[in-house]
């Protein structure tokens, strides 16, 4: 089996559109069902996922010159594992990150380090 990180991703633009858009009350029962919708997801797929991973908050862009602010598309992660970078796409294919609009997951291998 390798292990595999998926990175899940909305477009800046599209959350601060929802937000200005949407009543809060309807932004809480949108979240609360993917919530509902992702612990299907989780339990269905508990055997593949190794790190059940974090949200990812408010972003620091640190460089030679300095730190700033910056808003980005990055969302959630998860480690999983499974047979094949194929196999590892069709894990998450069906997960309810892809009812947001734009929404998009980058699934990277990670490499068995030789150590």
């Amino acid at each position: 089996m390798n292990k595999y990180f998926a990175l899940f991703c909305i477009p800046a633009a599209t959350m601060a559109e929802w937000s200005k858009n949407v009543s809060a009350e309807e932004r809480k029962s949108q979240s609360d069902q993917m919530m509902k919708d992702w612990g299907a997801w989780q339990e269905k797929h508990k055997a593949q996922i190794k790190d059940n991973g974090q949200p990812l908050g408010k972003t620091k862009r640190v460089t030679k010159g300095g730190a700033s602010d910056i808003k980005n598309d990055l969302n959630y992660y998860i480690i999983f594992e499974a047979e094949s970078h194929d196999a590892a796409t069709e894990i998450i294919k069906d997960n309810p990150h892809f009812m947001i609009p734009d929404s998009y997951v980058d699934v990277m291998e990670i490499p068995h380090m030789g150590m």
